[in-house]
């Protein structure tokens, strides 16, 4: 990082710096929304001190963000159109940035302002079709090729399902700590532990699986949420400081020999299946962008990577100009792969081949440098410690009609953290907020409680409009810079 800003000019500088600001503003107000919910419900039931369960998510965020990985990352990031990831380093890359991030940010400001648990990852996923579905609009494009569709419906139905999973999970769990222990104080709110036994503080063993479930949510959330930031600092770096991001200096000889090698098996199978590709690839049209990635081209891609390449076993000896056009070909290659993916008759060997060849061709694209991930991690913490009152409240008391119970909380949180960690592990970017949310919900229609219907429909509002809205804010936004770049 101490490098980051060596050689720069000042008004490169100045913009790298408000870049990098701007994405981690949108961690801090992530923290105010989603990293929230991971410490209302320990909160709400006394089982920690707020500052201390402040703290302590905020480590767990952390270690979370640290070994989470980056397959949520990129799976954000490639919503994106492959034009648009191969010029992200022109000015009208860095206009896509600043439009969805601060489209971004506006909304999650303006929910946060009036206390609605509303989903950081679906203002981001919105703001990224937007960008996707205005570029369309100024290139004349279809938009079918606006926006990576296939992706966008694997994230679409994570995030709707993640919370009917959430709901009936959490109610389950809760009907069953009813059947085996029904005369539990776990099934006391904290009003009535107080009121009734005078004690402060849930039972031990409640309290300690509140206090593990929340800080278990806090880890799943870094390990899932985090990632996003980690992937919108990636294509900041890309965009601005090409020369030292847009390929992972620090790769080995190993994993260059695999990106060569996936390279020379592409070819082989491009060729094997030529006649169905080339009348898949329809030629590119006369004066296509010249970003734009050809698949019919791909024997040309893949000698122009090859030959970049050499015999080489470091990326520090390309040329600054050279390390930008591996990148390109890397990513159409990949782009070309994807696609070939979906010949007819295809075989399951064939299938897997290609899946293998895409992993060894991203492996050197699809990193990011520690400090990234710190700098991230410390964003979500902060914001945390600053916006958890209003998002606690709503937990606690807004959405059942009675007020929470330790085991409705304890049920909310397990079920929280185990079905974000999972998605995790699989690449699919979920709502903390959300799933949390219904967990609540869930627990308290199990416990007969009732629902407070006003609330409930201001969150499924929030849901529901969250992602149109960004949609609309960050491709207007978009639409309008790139016309003023012109």
């Amino acid at each position: 990082m101490l490098d980051l800003f060596a050689g720069l000019d000042t008004h490169v500088a100045i913009t790298l710096i408000l870049s990098l600001g701007f994405v981690l503003a949108f961690e801090f107000i992530n923290g105010f929304h989603d990293t929230a919910n991971a410490v209302a419900t320990v909160i709400y039931t006394q089982s920690m001190k707020p500052r201390l369960a402040v703290f302590a998510s905020g480590v767990f965020n952390f270690l979370g963000v640290l070994t989470g990985g980056l397959a949520v990352a990129y799976a954000i990031v490639h919503l994106l159109p492959v034009d648009l990831l191969v010029s992200v380093n022109t000015a009208r890359g860095m206009a896509m940035v600043f439009a969805l991030l601060t489209a971004a940010i506006a909304w999650n400001l303006g929910t946060w302002y009036f206390g609605l648990p509303a989903s950081s990852s679906h203002t981001l996923i919105g703001a990224i079709l937007g960008v996707g579905l205005a570029n369309c609009l100024i290139n004349g494009t279809p938009l079918s090729q606006g926006v990576n569709w296939g992706k966008a419906i694997d994230v679409g139905l994570s995030l709707l399902c993640s919370p009917l999973v959430g709901a009936l999970l959490s109610g389950l769990l809760v009907i069953a700590l009813r059947r085996s222990r029904p005369q539990s104080n776990m099934h006391k709110t904290p009003f009535q532990r107080q009121q009734v036994e005078g004690r402060k503080h849930p039972p031990f063993w409640m309290r300690f699986m509140l206090i593990v479930s929340s800080m278990g949510v806090s880890f799943s959330h870094g390990s899932n949420d985090g990632q996003k930031g980690v992937g919108l600092i990636m294509l900041v770096l890309i965009g601005i400081v090409p020369a030292k991001y847009v390929l992972n200096l620090d790769s080995t000889p190993y994993q260059i020999e695999r990106t060569r090698d996936a390279a020379q098996h592409l070819q082989q199978f491009y060729n094997r299946h030529q006649t169905a590709l080339d009348a898949m690839f329809k030629p590119s049209a006369t004066g296509s962008n010249v970003h734009d990635c050809r698949p019919r081209d791909t024997l040309r891609t893949a000698d122009s990577l090859i030959a970049a390449l050499g015999d080489g076993s470091t990326y520090r000896n390309l040329p600054d100009s050279k390390r930008w056009d591996v990148r390109t070909d890397l990513l159409c290659l990949d782009d070309a792969a994807k696609k070939a993916g979906s010949l007819p008759n295809l075989s399951a060997d064939d299938k897997q081949l290609l899946s293998n060849l895409r992993k060894d061709l991203t492996v050197t694209t699809e990193y990011a440098p520690t400090w990234v991930i710190i700098a991230v991690a410390l964003a979500l913490g902060g914001g945390t410690m600053i916006g958890w009152r209003r998002v606690v409240k709503t937990v606690g008391e807004g959405i059942g009609k009675k007020d929470m119970t330790y085991a409705q909380g304890m049920s909310a949180q397990l079920t929280a953290a185990v079905s974000i960690g999972l998605a995790s592990q699989f690449g699919l970017p979920v709502s903390t907020t959300h799933v949390l949310s219904s967990g609540v919900a869930g627990t308290m229609v199990a416990d007969k409680a009732g629902l407070q219907w006003s609330t409930v429909r201001s969150i499924l509002l929030a849901w529901l409009f969250t992602m149109p809205v960004a949609m609309l804010l960050s491709g207007s936004l978009y639409y309008l810079a790139s016309n003023w770049l012109k």
